[in-house]
Order: structure tokens, then sequence, then C-alpha cells
């Protein structure tokens, strides 16, 4: 039998037409994928790519943690102020201008980066790609998301 002429134009709005759908669904998987190693390191997700940045830079105003992460200070707030409850990082009004929260990371914070080492290579092997399906991927979303932009 074959495909009448409205079939064809609402082909699009099939799931498995959508790009959107895996990534969403990838996005997904990993982040759960992610949850028993973060467990053991007491962070969510958010609060972990939080440290992550954190870790590399030291300090920052949330402005352009919140640019780094892709994160509405909405959403980034709440995660700061757990951070901090958790003496992971400290967030003070800049001297020069008090409009200006930075954030920096605590000794403790830095502590946790020992314990937070290995999870990328458990996730790696979790996702199992090869070194160069990892780049290729990295470097096609990183492009979706520019373009998006």
């Amino acid at each position: 039998m074959g495909t009448t002429n409205k079939e064809n134009e609402y082909s699009m709005l099939k799931l498995e037409n959508q790009l959107c759908f895996p990534l969403y669904a990838c996005s997904k998987e990993i982040i759960r994928a992610y949850k028993p190693f973060l467990d053991e390191i007491d962070l969510t997700y958010t609060q972990y790519i939080t440290m992550l940045v954190l870790w590399e830079k030291k300090e920052m105003n949330v402005k352009t943690l919140g640019e780094n992460l892709y994160l509405d200070s909405g959403t980034l707030t709440p995660v700061l102020k757990k951070l901090e409850s958790k003496g992971l990082i400290k967030r003070t009004r800049s001297k020069s201008d008090e409009r200006n929260l930075l954030v920096s990371i605590t000794k403790e914070g830095e502590a946790l980066k020992e314990k937070a080492k290995d999870v990328p290579s458990k996730i790696g092997k979790c996702v199992n790609l090869s070194k160069k399906e990892a780049e290729e991927l990295y470097r096609l979303l990183y492009m979706v998301i520019e373009n998006i932009r």
C-alpha cells in the first residue's frame, strides 16, 4: 500500500523523524547513568557540572558561570545555595561592584575533586564509544548548540 500525500505531509511529526528526541533521550539516559557515581560523592548532575567549572576556574561571577553551563539564574541559584550549604563553594559580593556575585571553591570543594576524578572514566565505560567516535559526537553536539544559539 502506498503512502498518501496526507501521510507525507505529516511524516515529520513522527517521533522517529525528530532529531530532538534522541538528543533528549540520550541526555536523560546519560544523566541517569551518572547518578550512582555522583551519589557516592553526594552531588546531583547539575551540582557536578558546576563543580567541574569551579575546579578548573576556582572563582568566577555567577553570570559567567551560568553562561558556561547554559543555565539561567533561576536554575543556577538553588544549585549554588545547595553547594554552599555543603561547604563546597562560597558566594561573595565583588568589592569593586556590589551587583556582581562571585562564586569560589572552598578547600572542601577542592578536596572533593579527588573523589570525583574517576567519574569521567566510569561514564566513558557506560557510553562505550571509541575515542574517535566520542570526539566526533562532541564536535557535532557543540556545532548544534552553536547553530541554535
